[in-house]
């Protein structure tokens, strides 16, 4: 079964399936890199990984210092119990306590490396997760570091956001008001960046992925990876379209979702402006 959505399905970040998407989208991402790559470059997975101790919700993070303390139990002659006759605890003794749980995140990327004259890295293509996305999280700020190490021109990024939640990177004029976008910022016009639109309406853009000079881009075409990985996985056993999303849709966008799954195809339209009245 096909998505109702023609470009992102915003329901994958919604359930429990972005990081079987996420790291199927990064293997047909490189696979189309590699087919077209001149040979005098490799492409290779690299692994962003790390642990954190959060909150049962997974929101909260925590910096961690052990604290341990070990008291021997009352022996006999100590104490108001004995082995055959322990201390019962009451009510009052009884506090309930959340415990931090390890979370471990291990986000995948792409490299391309040029191999002559000499071995450098020329391009890092990114497809972010909700962890590089929640601000001031470990996930954040890493990812932040090599965002800024590439904008500042030390190799070409091409970043691919394809989650409506979160907070958005930073960016000295604003990212365009659309769900989704790519930005590629090429590392000899770094700091600026091309960002094109991408929504859940329309077909995702092709992706241009910059290579060294005098080499010519290699076009990318995200939309079939993201179908094709919708339909092989079965995404739509797991979704349920009837279900509300987080961050909603708008009402309009609702309506054309509602449309999709009756087969309607029309585009979802924005809401009419409200005309104010003139007093005569």
């Amino acid at each position: 079964m096909k998505s109702p959505f023609p470009g992102m399905d915003p329901y994958i970040e919604a359930y429990p399936l972005w990081r079987d998407f996420h790291d199927d989208l990064i293997g047909e991402i490189k696979r189309a890199i590699a087919v077209a790559l001149p040979e005098r470059y490799v492409v290779r997975t690299g692994r962003r990984s790390y642990v954190i101790l959060a909150e049962a919700d997974g929101k909260t993070e925590h910096h961690f210092e052990p604290d341990v303390t070990v008291s021997a139990r009352p022996g006999p002659g100590r104490g108001k119990g004995t082995a055959t006759d322990p201390v019962m605890e009451s009510e009052s003794d009884l506090v309930t306590l959340r415990a931090f749980i390890e979370e471990e995140f291990d986000e995948a990327f792409i490299d391309i490396y040029e191999l002559d004259p000499k071995r450098r890295l020329i391009t890092s293509v990114e497809v972010l997760s909700p962890s590089n996305k929640r601000r001031g999280s470990k996930g954040w700020r890493l990812y932040l570091r090599k965002r800024q190490a590439l904008l500042r021109g030390a190799a070409n990024l091409v970043e691919i956001d394809l989650l409506r939640g979160g907070d958005r990177m930073p960016m000295l004029d604003a990212l365009p008001d659309s769900p989704y976008y790519v930005l590629v910022a090429r590392r000899e016009k770094a700091p600026y960046c091309r960002v094109a639109r991408a929504s859940f309406d329309r077909p995702l853009p092709t992706m241009q992925v910059p290579l060294a000079k005098p080499d010519a881009d290699i076009p990318v075409l995200l939309q079939p990876m993201i179908d094709a990985i919708y339909a092989r996985s079965r995404y739509s056993d797991d979704i349920d379209y009837s279900q509300p999303l987080a961050p909603p849709l708008k009402p309009e966008q609702v309506a054309w979702l509602e449309g999709r799954l009756r087969g309607e195809t029309e585009a979802p339209q924005p809401a009419p402006a409200k005309r104010s009245r003139r007093r005569k």
